[in-house]
């Protein structure tokens, strides 16, 4: 099959975005991901399967099956600010990886046509999946939330290990450049010695030169209420900027990492 005409499940197309990579992006979201993280903040992300939001007494399906080409037609619409920004396209989710081959797909179509690639992901999943999809890739964004693989399957549902063993096969290869990225979340890694401990393994990780600290915030509270799900973080409050300072500090002070608060 041509893989313009591959086919995936996503929620969301995002235009105009300032994150999520270099310059102005187009965020394309995929539906299903491996994890539940007690602080996601794209919960209609999580199930592959299409679900009901109920916001203001009204009724919206999330999540729709689109082929690699439509996308692209809606890519290509800014591909002018990708130029003078130095943008792109981003993948996003739920988790990309979940949907392995049109992942790959819709990479491979957006290099074809000159557009920067880019992906956030856990990387947990077989290695065999990532690796297909590096070719495509310019820059993969590699969320690392702790060292720790028991707190990090008590608040994500699974262990860390994989994660982090493909976080050093992907920095191995080199194709993609490779920013490490770290939720910063109150009570599971906020302590200078967590974050610490990350940022140490990203220095080894090879031709890794930044990470980034993304401070917990509450703005997807409302859809838990609109999926008629708990909201998992109770009252936690998202860490102060001076809470963020001190954990960059401890960044800079144990490694020669260029860290950034925010994405």
């Amino acid at each position: 099959m041509n893989h313009l005409q591959a086919t995936g499940r996503i929620f969301n197309i995002q235009r105009y975005s300032l994150h999520d990579g270099n310059g102005i992006r187009t965020i394309v979201f995929l539906k299903g991901c491996f994890l539940r993280c007690r602080w996601c903040c794209n919960p209609e992300s999580q199930r592959y399967e299409t679900e009901t939001m109920t916001t203001n007494g009204k009724a919206d399906t999330v999540g729709y099956d689109i082929s690699v080409e439509d996308i692209m037609a809606k890519v290509e619409r800014d591909r002018p600010y990708y130029r003078r920004s130095g943008g792109g396209v981003t993948l996003s989710g739920g988790e990309a990886l979940m949907q392995p081959d049109f992942t790959r797909d819709l990479l491979r179509a957006a290099q074809e046509n000159g557009i920067h690639t880019a992906m956030e992901s856990t990387a947990i999943a077989e290695y065999c999946e990532i690796e297909k999809i590096l070719p495509y890739l310019d820059e993969f964004l590699l969320d690392i939330k702790h060292t720790n693989p028991v707190k990090h399957r008590e608040f994500t549902g699974k262990s860390n290990e994989a994660a982090l063993q493909n976080a050093k096969k992907i920095a191995a290869v080199g194709t993609a450049n490779l920013i490490i990225r770290v939720p910063v979340i109150p009570g599971f890694n906020a302590t200078a010695q967590e974050i610490t401990d990350i940022a140490r393994f990203a220095a080894t990780l090879s031709g890794v030169e930044e990470i980034h600290l993304l401070p917990y915030h509450r703005f997807g509270e409302g859809k838990y209420a609109a999926l008629d799900r708990p909201y998992p973080m109770g009252d936690t409050q998202p860490p102060s900027g001076q809470t963020m300072e001190i954990l960059k500090n401890a960044v800079t002070t144990a490694t020669k990492l260029h860290c950034k608060i925010g994405g």
